[in-house]
Formats: C-alpha cells, structure tokens, sequence
C-alpha cells in the first residue's frame, strides 16, 4: 500500500504538468516474440535501421521487463496490473476473456481524458466479438480479436476463433485475404493518423503487430506461393532471390546462412520498414513532434516451433537469434521476460539509456499522467508506476518489486529486486524460502550460477517478498 500510495501521490503531482494543449498523442507499438537480440540496436546482424533509429534518439531501457507470453503481456500493458491478480486466461496466451467487462484500461482512461483511441493489430484478451476491444476504451479496432494468424488469410486456429480478422467487432467479409498481415495493420495505423488532422482530440493508437510470432510467411509479391524451401536448393527460400525482405543494402540478412534464421531476419526487416511507414504519417501530417512514440516487444523469442498450428504454417529450429542470457518465451528467467524497450518523443525525451528496470505494467500511468487524467479517477490497485521521472528528467522511481507467475497451472514463479531475482520451476508453488533459485544479476546476468546456499537470509527475504505478492494474487 505504501508503494502504492506513492505511486497515486506522483500520478497527481505530474498530472498538473500536462495541460490539455499540452498532451502529446500517443503510439504503442508492440512487436510479437522479437527477442533481445532480434534487434539491430543490440546485434550487429539484424537489419532494422528504422527502429534503431528510434531507439538512438530516444530513451533505451536496458532493462525493460514484460511477461513471458503474450495475453500476459498485453494483460499488464492494457490494464497496469500483474495477470496474476486476475489469475485464470490472463496467465498465459487463451482465447477465453483475460479479465472482466468493466475492468479500467489505458483505452479507458485516454478516452475518458478526451483522446480518440484506436487499435491496429492483435488483441488477443477475449476473442469473442462480445469481449473485444471495442468494449475497453477503444473508439476504433481492427485486425485480429484471436491471437497469431496466417499472414496472408489471416485465419486464426481451426475452431471456434479461426475466423477473427474484424473492424470494431464486426468480421470483415473475405478476411482482407491476400495481403500481408503486418501491411495491413500498418495501413490502418496510417489511417487512423491522417484522419487524426480532421480531429481536435488527441490520440492513442495502439499498434500490436502480429509479427514476428509464427507463422513467418515472407512471399514479397508472390502471394500465391506460400514461403517454403526451394526442392531444388534447399538452403533457399523459393524466390527469394526477388523478395526484397530477405535483402538490406549491407548484406547483413544474406549473410546468415541459416535459412529459417534468415527467414526471421526477413520477418524483422518488414516489421521494421512497417514501423518506418507509421513514422513517416507522422512526420508527413506535421504531428511527429507532438507525439510520443513506445516501443516493446511482448516476451523473449520463440526459438523452436513445431508448425501446422496456423494456415501456411512452417516447422521451425532454433530460428532466432543467439541471446545473451537465459530462457526464452514462457521463461521467466530473462530470455524469457527481459526485451527491447524505448520511448521517443523528439524535443521531450533526450537520447540515451536508462538501467532502472521497468515492466510493461508501468505504461498505463505513465501514459494517464501524460494524458492529464485526475488520480482520483484510476484504479487504486495499480502494480505499475509512472515512468516520467525517468523519462523527463534524472528522477527515480521508488523502491519496488517486479514479480512474475505463468501458466493457468502456474508452474513458474520469479521476484527480482534491486539486482536479487529468484526463480521457481514446478507443479507445486514455492512455500519455503528453500523452494527458490537465487541469482545475482549484476554479477551473472545469465543466470548461470544458483547463489541461495551463499545467501540464506537474502533468499529468505525475497520469498517474503513473494509471499506478499501472492497473497494480492486472485486465488
């Protein structure tokens, strides 16, 4: 409650630092499975210069925390709160509603601040029409209520979700069959933005792209040749050679001689120039300036796929690449959790990098606060806390945890605090300080070396730490 109560007190206090005429509009983009090093600006072999643009004249956070799937994720990013405190669908990815009708999101909040608010993209926390984002806030949607889909038919899994591809709620006729998914999203992010001229509101445009999750499906204008491996030359992709995806002006992409890790890099490099595309509208309707810009991924990188889940959907081994550290999605060590983050805002946010870990959590009051919305009004059982001390200045945030749990059967569980994470595999949850690894981050950031045996009261207290979060947890 403490944190808490401070968390509120510095809501109220920045609030009345963004007047109206002063509010930015506000685009989240959030990339599906792009792991730490599926990046350029953290690995010199993937092409994205537009990102690592963004990145370079914006705020990097080193340490920029998510869920290691992806409703979790979207969970924390929508609503300010762990999954965990709504427990069931919201602890891994599920068709099923994540969390009740009525539930206060960012949408919410922004369109109740005078904001037009719309979604390009995947929602994926309740994908029946009834449960869909229209119902959170959202003045506009599009794209898919289900979760990944097949690029070009856009068709969820067999079953009752397959058909999902929408606008506002409604399926669209013919499912905009035929063009890539990711250039679809993007085209109606780029309407949203140019109609937003004809507006006196600001916006929020929430941006979640179904890429770079599975199915990878990269045909360039070959759009009735699934991708699939030459028979003639199985380390080539058929065509290509005249795919500009697969192609950057250094060569980088054409280097990885691993086909499926190319097709990856392929995947990033359309991803990329998509995000470029929004940009531009920016900039092209005079509005950059006046517009923050976030940019996450939802959870660490997918690494083996077995394939046949989705239309035209590829067997895929090791396709992504080599991290830095431990895990990867569903992990919640930090391969799993521990993602790309930055913020741009030219003219606002100064060029730099900022180690104070942060969780997706945290951009629901961070973005009411921009917004000007009144503290009185928000959800009083918040788990994050407003960035804007470090986005605006040389601030700190006060003393906190970051927590996680996965899986409906929670099998996973992890607390860091300061630079002390423990983390807990199996089918019983931990009960004894005894039940956890300990690491030290600062010293093995790749987790690789079990230190509880060396610290027993520093294990004991950050289960204590863990107790406390469980007993705000839904049961």
């Amino acid at each position: 409650m403490r944190l808490l109560a401070a968390s509120l007190a510095c809501l109220a206090c920045l609030a009345t630092l963004a007047p109206a005429q002063d509010r930015p509009n506000i685009v989240l983009l959030v990339s599906d499975d792009q792991g730490w090093a599926d990046i350029g600006y953290h690995n010199d072999a993937v092409h994205s210069p537009r990102l690592d643009e963004l990145a370079a004249t914006g705020l990097r956070f080193t340490q920029g925390y998510v869920m290691p799937q992806c409703t979790p994720t979207r969970v924390a990013l929508m609503t300010g709160r762990l999954p965990s405190r709504f427990g069931g669908a919201a602890l891994q990815a599920s068709n099923a509603p994540a969390f009740p009708l009525g539930t206060p999101t960012v949408a919410t909040l922004l369109h109740e601040a005078g904001f037009f608010t719309a979604l390009s993209g995947k929602w994926h926390l309740g994908s029946d029409p009834a449960h869909g984002p229209n119902h959170f806030g959202f003045d506009s949607s599009y794209g898919s209520l289900a979760g990944a889909v097949g690029m070009y038919d856009h068709r969820y899994r067999d079953g009752k979700f397959g058909i999902t591809w929408h606008r506002d709620g409604a399926i669209l006729e013919g499912y905009e069959n035929g063009t890539h998914a990711t250039d679809l999203v993007t085209a109606e992010a780029v309407r949203v933005i140019e109609e937003s001229e004809d507006r006196d509101a600001p916006f929020f445009l929430y941006v979640p792209f179904h890429s770079v999750h599975t199915p990878l499906d990269e045909r360039g204008r070959f759009v009735d040749r699934p991708t699939r491996l030459d028979p003639e030359n199985p380390e080539r992709w058929l065509d290509e050679a005249e795919i500009p995806w697969f192609h950057d002006p250094a060569g980088r992409i054409q280097a990885e001689k691993d086909p499926e890790k190319r097709l990856l890099l392929a995947a990033v490099h359309h991803l990329d120039a998509c995000v470029g595309r929004i940009v531009d509208a920016l900039d092209r309707t005079g509005q950059r300036a006046d517009t923050l810009l976030v940019f996450t991924s939802d959870n660490g990188p997918q690494g083996d796929w077995g394939g046949n889940a989705y239309p035209d959907d590829l067997k895929l081994t090791d396709f992504n690449q080599p991290l830095p550290m431990r895990g990867k999605k569903l992990d919640v060590y930090e391969g799993g959790i521990h993602v790309p983050v930055f913020a741009n805002w030219p003219g606002r946010i100064e060029a730099g990098e900022n180690a104070t870990p942060i969780h997706a959590v945290d951009w629901l009051p961070t973005l009411a606060t921009l917004a000007g919305t009144d503290a009185a009004t928000r959800p009083d059982n918040l788990d994050g806390l407003d960035l804007g001390p470090l986005l605006f200045g040389d601030g700190a945030l006060p003393d906190r945890d970051l927590y996680w749990c996965w899986s409906v059967q929670t099998n996973r569980w992890a607390v860091r605090h300061g630079d002390w994470k423990i983390v807990r595999y199996g089918k019983e949850a931990p009960t004894k300080a005894e039940d956890w690894q300990l690491f030290e981050l600062a010293e093995d950031p790749r987790e690789e070396r079990d230190v509880a045996a060396e610290h027993p009261e520093r294990r004991a207290a950050m289960h204590a730490r863990y107790m406390a979060h469980r007993a705000r947890d839904a049961q």
